[in-house]
Formats: C-alpha cells, sequence, structure tokens
C-alpha cells in the first residue's frame, strides 16, 4: 500500500516531468513571445483579450484577465481583457440555446475584428470552446489555443496553440497557467510597461 507521503512525492515528481517536457520544448517557448508580442499589438491598437474555458479552465482564463485588468506584479495602467464568467450569461444562454453556445454567442456580443480570443481546453474537445473558435474566426479575431491530451478536435484550429504535456486536468492547468503568467509578464515587457 502506498502512504500519502509516497503520493505526494509521486505527484510533485510527475508535475516536474511534465514541466521539464514543456520547457525543453522551443518551439513552445518561442510561442509565448510570438503570441505576446500579437496580444500586445492589439492591446496597443485598441483590442482587447477575450477569454473561455469550461471548470477550472474558466478559473484559469478569468486569472489571466484579471492579472491584465489589474495588476501583475507591478503597478501599471490596466488592459483591456475579460473572461466569460458572467453567470446570468452563462444560465441564460444555456437554457435558451444549450451549453454548447454559451461562449459563441458571447464572443459574437463582445469580440471585434482585431480582438483576441484566448481558449483553454484540457481535453482539446469542448464543444462549446469549439464554438467560440469558430465565432472567432467568423469575427476576425486572433485565436490563441492553450490545449492538452493531443489537443483534441480544436488542433490546428487557432492561429497560435499549445498542446502541453500532463495525463491528467490538474497537470495540464497547471503548465496552461504557467503559460498564462509568462504572457502577462511579455505582453508587459513588449509594451514598456
Amino acid at each position: 500500500m502506498t502512504s500519502t507521503t509516497d503520493r505526494v512525492r509521486a505527484a510533485v515528481a510527475n508535475a516536474q516531468a511534465d514541466l521539464n517536457t514543456f520547457a525543453a520544448d522551443a518551439a513552445s517557448m518561442d510561442r509565448i513571445v510570438t503570441v505576446a508580442g500579437a496580444l500586445a499589438k492589439i492591446l496597443r491598437s485598441g483590442g482587447r483579450i477575450l477569454a473561455v474555458g469550461n471548470g477550472g479552465s474558466l478559473c484559469d482564463a478569468m486569472h489571466f484577465c484579471e492579472e491584465l485588468t489589474g495588476r501583475f506584479r507591478n503597478d501599471r495602467r490596466p488592459l483591456s481583457a475579460m473572461a466569460c464568467t458572467d453567470p446570468g450569461h452563462l444560465s441564460c444562454t444555456a437554457n435558451d440555446f444549450g451549453y454548447e453556445q454559451v461562449f459563441s454567442r458571447w464572443v459574437e456580443a463582445h469580440g471585434r475584428k482585431g480582438d483576441a480570443l484566448v481558449v483553454l481546453s484540457t481535453s482539446g474537445s469542448s464543444r462549446n470552446v469549439l464554438r467560440a473558435v469558430e465565432s472567432g474566426g467568423m469575427i476576425g479575431m486572433t485565436r490563441v489555443a492553450l490545449l492538452g491530451k493531443g489537443g483534441g478536435v480544436l488542433t490546428g484550429l487557432c492561429e497560435h496553440q499549445w498542446i502541453v504535456p500532463g495525463a491528467t486536468s490538474d497537470r495540464i492547468q497547471e503548465i496552461h497557467m504557467l503559460i498564462l503568467h509568462v504572457l502577462v509578464e511579455a505582453i508587459e515587457m513588449e509594451l514598456g510597461l
């Protein structure tokens, strides 16, 4: 029988292994710089960043946006970003149109050509996230996907994507959050903040 201590050590070792795999991928590191530059350009031109995800991924999307509108490490001007977290919108749309449309209708309401859409999906196969990506594409938004488990149906549908290592949603979300934090830092650098 495995002790709690053994399980904890194994969990941390597993997280470290996934992080090492991600950090060793030069293309993923370069993509952070590229995406930060693209998002900074959008913000500089008066555009905004919209973000969506389900469950923990929605919480990560919300966290990313509050780091932009509030502060990250230092005081600076707020940057335009919002996540689809309004319970009124989510429950109304799910009730009237179905859960598959909760994000796409929100993107259609708030997204504009030249804005960015950041989507998070540990499976890469969430139908409501897929529909948001499709709506963002029709509008002319720059789309960024943070995915896991091989990328799922969202693979290749966005202008920028990461498919991160990790066998479970929690390990995938940990790397997604790292990407989001480093993106905020790099966006601030690109904007001279």
